[in-house]
């Protein structure tokens, strides 16, 4: 009877152990992928096979935005879980300093600084372009690990150099990849995930940022005709565009394979999204929602947006619930057991992801800046409040409003017709601002 009572503790004790054991954490970012580019949402002449598997094996959400409409700022507010002037990144950093428009502030803790302290690895793959100097490279900003392009773009997904500048760094070791970017990074995360498996003690946090598919629109040349091959009737800048989404899926197909193969999968929990909406010069899909990137009115802003994780979130389910991609920042820590903190303007999504009601949609706030004859340095927001809308797309242009619910497409300006909410929404939008101007977004001498 001792003996039996003696196992049945130790089971216990292992049951419990293993329930208790953190799950890893990886988010897949890419960049300027439109709602419209991935095929689970609706029929469309791009294929993404994998992504679409991974929302069947998780939940899908339909009204994620991103917290930005450019690339720079969104990445901040994912990695603090602020909104992007509160993190020092209102505009987009470059490699010029007078063309640059943000500075992460060094004082704010990002995600990786959060989750080391509760014992995880942390890793960067990809796109960083939140920086490239001291104290803003990613080794310094909480990554144990960094495998990939410290810039803003490339011009080339195969030189991989940034006007002449190679920004290619593995820690802060310049490197030479040789090959496609997106099978660079793919091949990288691959390699780190084969070593994290070697060490299944200690959980990690890997931000696998892809450069696709951003312009310059490089596709390997056999998926380009691949492409053509099945879909003739599409015209070159949309081939061009269809193919090289399609080879990012097929890298992130095989990124999630590396995942199961190594028997990391089932306590992995697994985010994917976009930094904004895609480029419509650059014949990006965004539908169903009005314009793209650089722009407030939905199509810059919704981006496609699923979380997985085996035994945990329901397969094949859905969510409506409209929230921002620096939403992850508080969940990855919640799920960690790590505590929050009350500066976060990011909400987490653990009662979303078990399937719970949420009773009440906060604000959305959007902001960005820019320069050139257009911006002139200055910046313009957006607001959302409920069904109800509040946006500029250039800081000179009056602010329209729009009911989400009857006009989703923002057709019928109603700034005139509902004075009342416009007033309400201006006012809470000057609140925001307000707070934004209190953090810098330039490096102080």
């Amino acid at each position: 009877m001792k003996i039996f009572s003696f196992l049945s503790l130790v089971t216990l004790m292992m049951v419990t152990q293993a329930s208790a054991a953190k799950p890893n954490f990886l988010i897949i970012f890419t960049d300027d992928q439109g709602y419209g580019d991935v095929s689970t949402y609706h029929d469309s002449d791009v294929q993404t096979p994998h992504l679409d598997q991974l929302a069947k094996e998780g939940m899908l959400f339909t009204r994620m935005r991103a917290n930005c409409t450019v690339c720079s700022p969104s990445r901040a507010a994912l990695l603090t879980g602020r909104f992007p002037d509160l993190a020092g990144v209102p505009g987009v950093i470059r490699t010029q300093p007078e063309n640059s428009w943000g500075y992460l502030n060094p004082k704010v803790p990002t995600i990786a600084n959060e989750l080391k302290k509760v014992g995880y690895h942390t890793a960067i793959i990809g796109k960083w372009h939140l920086g490239l100097e001291s104290p803003n490279t990613p080794n310094e900003r909480g990554f144990d690990f960094f495998h990939g392009f410290l810039g803003d773009m490339m011009d080339s997904y195969t030189t991989h150099l940034r006007q002449g500048h190679n920004y290619m760094r593995r820690n802060t070791e310049e490197v030479d990849p040789v090959g496609h970017a997106t099978d660079v990074f793919a091949g990288w995360a691959n390699d780190y995930l084969h070593e994290r498996a070697q060490k299944k003690d200690q959980p990690f946090f890997l931000y696998l940022a892809f450069n696709a598919p951003h312009f310059p629109i490089e596709p390997p040349e056999e998926w380009l005709a691949k492409v053509k091959k099945r879909a003739p009737q599409l015209d070159e800048k949309r081939a061009l565009n269809v193919a090289l989404v399609e080879h990012l899926d097929d890298r992130i197909g095989q990124v999630l394979a590396t995942l199961k193969e190594t028997g990391l999968d089932q306590n992995t929990v697994v985010a994917f999204s976009s930094d904004n909406g895609g480029s419509l010069p650059h014949a990006q899909n965004n539908d169903p929602w009005r314009d793209g990137k650089q722009s407030h009115y939905d199509g810059g802003l919704r981006v496609p947006f699923m979380v997985r994780w085996p035994g945990h979130v329901q397969a094949g389910s859905r969510t409506d619930y409209a929230g921002l991609n620096f939403d992850l920042f508080p969940t990855f820590l919640e799920l960690a057991g790590a505590q929050a903190s009350p500066e976060l303007d990011a909400v987490s999504l653990v009662p979303v992801l078990e399937g719970k009601p949420v009773e009440k949609e906060r604000e959305l706030y959007f902001v960005r800046r820019e320069g050139g004859n257009i911006y002139g340095g200055k910046s313009y927001e957006a607001l959302i409040r409920g069904d109800w809308k509040l946006m500029q797309n250039d800081p000179y242009s009056p602010l329209e409003l729009y009911n989400l619910k009857n006009d989703p497409q923002e057709k019928n300006n109603l700034r005139a017709k509902a004075p009342k909410i416009f007033n309400e929404l201006s006012t809470a939008l000057r609140l925001h601002i307000q707070r934004g101007g209190s953090v810098p977004w330039q490096a102080q001498p």
